[in-house]
C-alpha cells in the first residue's frame, strides 16, 4: 500500500458558508484567477475532474478554462473545514484528524501587536532588543528596518492576519544557530497564549532594497493537541515521509523521514523520486508551498496561473509512475484568492481529487471536515478508525 496526499498550499475552490465571518465573502481562487487571467489551461487536472467540483458547490463559480469532464478519471469533491481559522497549521492539522474548535490567537494589525509582557520576555531571554511588533509583509518590513537591525542588532518581530509570531534576522547579524535559538525559546514564551506559529526569517543583503528572504526560514509549531494519523500509522509500522515545511507543522511528531525543502520544484522533484522508488506501507504527505507564498500572499495573478500550469505539467508525469493500486489525493488547506482583497488567507472550500482503484469518475460530494483524509488513510492502511471524520475510500 502507497499513499500519496499533495497539498496545493492555498489553492481554495469557493467560499466556504461561514466566509462572511472571517471577512471572506466572495472569495474563490480558482474561479475568480481563472476569470482575472482569462481561462486556465490545465488538461491534466481537468481530465482528473477539477473542472466537476464547482458544481457540488453552492453558488460554486465554474473555472473558465477547465470545463468539467464527462468522463474524469479520478473521483472529486470538496472539502468544508471544519475547525476554526484558515491557517496553515490548523487546515494540514485538520486533514491528519485534528479539529480546532477553538482557533489560535489573532493579534491586532498595528502597533503594538504583541502584549508587552511577551515582548518584554523575548527582549530580556534573547538578550535583544526588537523592533516592529505590526503586522506586515515579510517582504516589505525588512526593507524598512533591515538597516536598523544590522545598526543595532534589535530583531524584527511581526505578525499578519494568521496566528504567527515572526522573526527577521540578517543571518550576518544573528547567525542562524542564534536565530533558531531564539525562536524556540520564543515558542515556549507563545504557548500561553495560544500563537499557531513562531517562525525564523533570514535574510541577506546589503541595504534597504536589497534585502531577500532565504531559504533558512524555519517554523516552530504550536504543541499538537492529540495524536495525529501521522503517529498512528508510523506506530503500526508505516513509512510516513513529508516533503515539503511539513516537518516543522507536525514538529516530526509521527514522521519516518523529513524531506525539507522550502519551494515547489524542489518538492515537486522529491514526490517524483518517492513515486518511482518501490517504497511498500508507505503515506507520503507534500505540501506545495510556492501558491502561497509567492502569489497568493502578493497577489500574483500571472504567477498564480503559471504555478498551476507548472502542477499540471508535473502531474502528468507523476501519474504514469503510480501502480495500478496507489492511491493519491490532491487538495488544499485553505483558500488564498489573489483576486481579492488584503493579502491573506482566505476561508474557502478546497478541492478534493482522488485517484484510487475503481473510484475513477465517482462524485464524493461536500466533505464535512478535512478529517475525512485521515479517517480514509487510517481504512486503506488497516489500522484503527480516527475519532472523527468518514472514510470516502
Amino acid at each position: 500500500m502507497r499513499a500519496f496526499v499533495i497539498v496545493l498550499d492555498s489553492v481554495g475552490i469557493g467560499a466556504a458558508p461561514d466566509a462572511a465571518d472571517y471577512g471572506d465573502e466572495g472569495a474563490n481562487t480558482l474561479g475568480n484567477l481563472s476569470h482575472a487571467v482569462g481561462g486556465l489551461d490545465l488538461p491534466t487536472f481537468r481530465k482528473m475532474g477539477l473542472g466537476n467540483i464547482p458544481g457540488l458547490i453552492p453558488q460554486g463559480k465554474p473555472i473558465l478554462g477547465v470545463e468539467p469532464c464527462s468522463s474524469p478519471s479520478c473521483a472529486f469533491g470538496a472539502m468544508r473545514e471544519a475547525s476554526q481559522g484558515k491557517d496553515t497549521t490548523t487546515g494540514h492539522w485538520e486533514m491528519m484528524g485534528i479539529e480546532m474548535s477553538r482557533g489560535f490567537k489573532l493579534f491586532p494589525g498595528e502597533y503594538p501587536s504583541f502584549p508587552k509582557e511577551l515582548t518584554d520576555d523575548i527582549s530580556t531571554n534573547s538578550g535583544r532588543a526588537i523592533l516592529g511588533n505590526i503586522a506586515a509583509s515579510g517582504t516589505a518590513i525588512i526593507q524598512e528596518l533591515g538597516d536598523e537591525h544590522r545598526h543595532t542588532g534589535k530583531l524584527i518581530v511581526y505578525t499578519s492576519a494568521d496566528s504567527v509570531l515572526q522573526i527577521a534576522a540578517h543571518e550576518e547579524v544573528v547567525p542562524l544557530t542564534e536565530l533558531y535559538s531564539i525562536c524556540r525559546m520564543v515558542r515556549a514564551l507563545a504557548n500561553p497564549y495560544r500563537i499557531g506559529r513562531v517562525i525564523a526569517r533570514p535574510f541577506v543583503g546589503e541595504k534597504a532594497g536589497s534585502y531577500t528572504r532565504t531559504e533558512n526560514r524555519k517554523d516552530f509549531s504550536y504543541p499538537l493537541p492529540e495524536h495525529t494519523v501521522m503517529e498512528h500509522l508510523a506506530e503500526a509500522g508505516a513509512n510516513v515521509v513529508t516533503v515539503g515545511k511539513l516537518d516543522d507543522i507536525f514538529d516530526g511528531k509521527g514522521i519516518t523521514e523529513a524531506r525539507h525543502v522550502e519551494n515547489t520544484r524542489d518538492a515537486q522533484a522529491h514526490v517524483k523520486i518517492l513515486a518511482e522508488k518501490a517504497l511498500p506501507n508507505s503515506f507520503v504527505f507534500a505540501n506545495f508551498i510556492d501558491f502561497d507564498m509567492l502569489y497568493g500572499h502578493r497577489r500574483d495573478t500571472a504567477g498564480y496561473a503559471a504555478a498551476l500550469a507548472d502542477t499540471d505539467s508535473f502531474l502528468a508525469d507523476l501519474l504514469p509512475c503510480l501502480d495500478d493500486e496507489d492511491i493519491l489525493m490532491v487538495t488544499a488547506d485553505h483558500g488564498n484568492d489573489p483576486t481579492f482583497k488584503g493579502t491573506d488567507h482566505t476561508r474557502e472550500y478546497v478541492p478534493l481529487v482522488v485517484k484510487a482503484p475503481g473510484m475513477e469518475g465517482q462524485s464524493l460530494g461536500i466533505r464535512n471536515g478535512f478529517f475525512d483524509i485521515a479517517q480514509s488513510l487510517a481504512k486503506v492502511f488497516g489500522i484503527d478508525p480516527m475519532p472523527r471524520g468518514v472514510s470516502f475510500l
